[in-house]
This record gives structure tokens, C-alpha cells and sequence, in this order.
């Protein structure tokens, strides 16, 4: 599903981000990011979503080679991705129901057909009395749960989350591991990057990525 080999990445002529960065997550694994601020969690993070290419090495996503990919080939590969940002990145002018429902909105789907499950899905992530506001009147916790729904919603091939519990509270935030769980059991790929070693406890048998200093370790899930 996803393989690096020897990935580098640089920001103009400074030093690389990234350095010979080599790992591969088979389809259907739950993995978590984790290291210090500053250490490359992000860009790497990028990559994975295509939102940035390396600056050398082998990228693979679903038996593409990223460097070789024609650029219009990649809107193809990025529907098959869910996002949650750390920054929402919702749309102002829309309601919480209309932010989720839009990629199904946009896969051309009829809204008749998936109100039900934006609905269902927008009660999974507390928001049920929330479906007609606006991020401007949400709390920073509920623009978060509100960016993970529309993250979900479309049962993505490859998950990743950005902290994505890191402005809910306890509670909330293993109801939301457990929808990320219930994800991955269904196939989908899930990658999430936090700094909360709870959640990480929390979830046997998921693999971890540890960025140091740009370089990635992988250590195999431990047995639930």
C-alpha cells in the first residue's frame, strides 16, 4: 500500500527534513507517528498525502511510483486519501453537515442517498446537535471532530490524521480512536500522528514510526 525507500526531503538549500527515510505499511495496517515537535511528522505527512514530493528517493502509493506519476494522475491517487489537518481546514461558508457530506457531494453522489450517513456519522463524533453551525461559532474541539467526520465519511483507502485528538477531552478522544479502529478493521489504512502515548497503549498490534533527527524507525505492533 505504501513504500519509501531512501526518502529525502529539503526545503530550498537548507538542511534535509527528512533523511534516507525507508518503510513500507501493508494494506490494512495501523500505524502511529511519533516524535518531537520539529522533527518531521508533518512532512511526512505531506508525502503521504501527496501534498509534496521528496526531494530523492522511492515513494509507492497503490503500486504508483509517486516520482514518475504524471501531475494529473495525482487527483486520482488523493480521492483514495482522508485527511484530518491539524489546522480543521473547513470551509467557513459551509455547516458542519455540508463540510462532511462534501467529498460525497463531490464524488457525485445524490445528497438523498448519503444524508443518513453524514448524519450517523456526525452522531458518532458528538456532533448530532451541531449539524447546522458553522466552524465560526464552533469550539476548537468541534471544528477537530467535525474535520475528522468529513476525513472518514468516504471509507478512504489510507487515513491520516494530524493529532487529531489533541482539543478533545479524554473521553471523546478514545470514542474517536475507536471509529479509527473501526476503520482499519474494515481495510482502510491508518496512519496517525500525536504525541498522546495513551492512545498508542491503547491500540495492540498497531506499528510505530518513530521520527528522530529525520530518520524513521518502524517498531512492530505489540500482540493485544
Amino acid at each position: 500500500m505504501i513504500q519509501f525507500e531512501n526518502v529525502g526531503v529539503r526545503y530550498g538549500n537548507g538542511p534535509e527534513v527528512l533523511s534516507d527515510v525507508t518503510f513500507r505499511l501493508k494494506k490494512g495496517a495501523m500505524a502511529f507517528l511519533t516524535g518531537p515537535s520539529g522533527a518531521g511528522k508533518t512532512t511526512l505527512l505531506k508525502l503521504l498525502y501527496l501534498g509534496l514530493r521528496p526531494t530523492r528517493g522511492l515513494i509507492r502509493l497503490f503500486d504508483h511510483d509517486i516520482a514518475t506519476l504524471p501531475r494529473n494522475r495525482l487527483p486520482e491517487l488523493r480521492k483514495r486519501i482522508g485527511v484530518v489537518f491539524q489546522d480543521y481546514r473547513l470551509l467557513d461558508h459551509l455547516t458542519a453537515y455540508e463540510n462532511v457530506a462534501l467529498p460525497l457531494f463531490a464524488a457525485g453522489r445524490k445528497p438523498a442517498r448519503y444524508r443518513a450517513d453524514v448524519l450517523d456519522i456526525l452522531n458518532w463524533v458528538g456532533l448530532s446537535k451541531h449539524v447546522n453551525a458553522r466552524p465560526e461559532v464552533m469550539s476548537g474541539g468541534e471544528r477537530q471532530r467535525t474535520a475528522i467526520a468529513r476525513a472518514v465519511i468516504g471509507r478512504p483507502d489510507v487515513l491520516l490524521a494530524d493529532e487529531p485528538t489533541g482539543n478533545v477531552d479524554p473521553q471523546l478522544a478514545r470514542r474517536l480512536l475507536r471509529l479509527f479502529v473501526e476503520l482499519n478493521r474494515l481495510g482502510t489504512t491508518v496512519v496517525i500522528a500525536t504525541h498522546d502515548a495513551s492512545l498508542i497503549a491503547a491500540t495492540p498490534g498497531a506499528q510505530v514510526m518513530a521520527i528522530n533527527d529525520g530518520r524513521v524507525s518502524l517498531t512492530p505492533g505489540l500482540a493485544a
